[in-house]
């Protein structure tokens, strides 16, 4: 999949101005990713002050949580996720 800087600006864009998105400020940083990839820590300190459900991602670095019981996350791929949508 091909993508630009304007179509992910677009996309986020999008989400934030949702009437259905809720800002959440992060007061704590877990710091899970910090040794394989410490800018993707702001999407799991993110996900845990939202109570996400999931992270979704293509990205490996995420694999790490599956093996952390606490806070516990839930992460699946792009296909996974369909799968959950679809059933």
């Amino acid at each position: 999949m091909y993508t630009t800087p304007e179509i992910a600006h677009n996309v986020v864009e999008a989400i934030a101005r949702h009437p259905l998105t809720l800002y959440r400020e992060s007061y704590y940083h877990f710091h899970l990713l910090a040794d394989i990839d410490k800018d993707d820590d702001k999407f799991v300190d993110c996900a845990i002050t939202a109570g996400a459900d999931y992270i979704v991602t293509e990205d490996n670095h995420f694999n790490c949580l599956k093996q952390i019981p606490f806070p516990q996350l839930n992460v699946l791929t792009l296909d996974e996720f369909n799968t959950i949508c679809n059933n």
